[in-house]
């Protein structure tokens, strides 16, 4: 195995330099203010949890984590998802609090890629649970509250997909006595793999009526009309509800006023297996993939010896700052060169340049070299005399 180079990262790692920093802070500070608009707390988990926990409640495969040891022989992961986590915190020191919890986050998660995928092991998300609240609305407003996030940082044709586990399920059901075909199906929707599905259909021993009905989910109308075509295909009692359960979250969209934006997608599934109910994702344009998804995850909590309902969504903050078109505001740089005998006039001029927002930069001034390089990062560049007077103003914006 070859050494890494001094200035090499982990695959899948990479740095954030004061630019993109920024822009992450900003587009974090603007989700979070939405958070707490809408009645959310924060709250911060470890980076290192138990896998025998939160790794086996997750619903990343234990293939995608990075495992260690702690000093007792205690396996540990670094944290591939926040709601596992969050949901050890609510049943445990949270379990006195009443309910229903709103909770938010801003947190780092880590779930290992191949080689050959070339996308990052580490990635930033913002997200939130809604604890202990069952319902349609419960699902609507978590839903809205995403999509109020995408306006807050002007992401351009925003949409929310949305579809239920128990209407796929159930519709494939009707159809399918074959478990093995079953989930081989439900795995190409997860992948998107919609050419791969075609063909599992199309080279099945099934009655033909019986792959056009499956087929028709491939091309089921997206809006309200599609969930009332779909209901009229099915006798499943379990369909029916899920259909009713969805036009009842349209509803409460559109009573948010994000009716506008909804895509009903009943092949929609996540790749976390989790999911108990509702399911979205939401796109906005340009992005190959979902700037954030969730779900209703009533069956997590059960881990944890405290049996509540759950739902929440998780913002990939990455993909949102390349889709939003969210500006980090400029503050102006000034810098501040004084000789050794004015440090406390440069001081108390500093501390009043800062107070009145800007980003000042002091240093002593021992040579001319010392003011080509404050002209490379300040706008403004304030010479002093041994007395602390201003002796020359340069203005390095021009």
């Amino acid at each position: 195995m070859e050494k890494p180079r001094e200035f090499e990262k982990p695959m899948g790692f990479r740095d954030l330099p004061p630019k993109l920093a920024a822009r992450k802070r900003q587009f974090e500070e603007r989700v979070h203010a939405r958070f707490s608009a809408w009645g959310y707390e924060e709250v911060c988990t470890p980076t290192l949890e138990f896998f025998e926990t939160v790794g086996r409640a997750s619903a990343i495969s234990e293939s995608r984590m990075f495992k260690c040891l702690d000093r007792e022989g205690h396996a540990l992961v670094l944290c591939p998802d926040q709601t596992a986590p969050i949901a050890r915190m609510a049943a445990s020191l949270l379990k006195n609090e009443p309910l229903p919890l709103r909770l938010c986050y801003h947190a780092r998660v880590f779930r290992a890629q191949e080689v050959e995928a070339g996308r990052q092991a580490e990635w930033f998300q913002s997200g939130v649970e809604l604890v202990g609240l069952e319902g349609p609305a419960a699902d609507a407003e978590v839903m809205a509250l995403a999509l109020d996030c995408m306006r807050a940082c002007e992401v351009e044709d925003f949409q929310l997909a949305f579809g239920h586990t128990a209407l796929l399920d159930g519709f494939l059901r009707e159809r399918i006595s074959d478990e093995s075909v079953l989930e081989q199906l439900k795995e190409k929707l997860g992948e998107r793999d919609l050419v791969g599905f075609q063909e599992i259909v199309n080279n099945s021993p099934l009655p033909q009526q019986a792959k056009q009905e499956i087929l028709f989910l491939l091309h089921v109308d997206k809006g309200s009309e599609g969930m009332k075509e779909l209901a009229k295909r099915t006798r499943s009692e379990t369909v029916l509800q899920a259909v009713a359960y969805l036009e009842a979250c349209r509803a409460c969209l559109e009573a948010y006023g994000f009716g506008e934006c909804l895509v009903f997608d009943p092949c929609l599934v996540g790749n976390l297996g989790y999911y108990s109910g509702v399911y979205f994702e939401g796109m906005g344009s340009g992005q190959a993939f979902p700037l954030f998804s969730g779900g209703r995850y009533d069956r997590l909590y059960e881990r944890f010896s405290k049996p509540m309902p759950a739902t929440g969504f998780a913002i990939t903050l990455d993909r949102l700052m390349a889709s939003g078109k969210l500006e980090v505001p400029e503050t102006r740089c000034v810098g501040v060169l004084y000789p050794p005998a004015a440090m406390r006039p440069a001081m108390a001029l500093a501390e009043k340049l800062r107070n009145e927002g800007n980003r000042v930069i002091a240093e002593v001034w021992q040579c001319e070299r010392d003011e080509e390089r404050m002209r490379r990062k300040a706008e403004q560049v304030l010479l002093l005399d041994e007395k602390g007077g201003v002796r020359r103003v340069d203005d390095c914006s021009a």
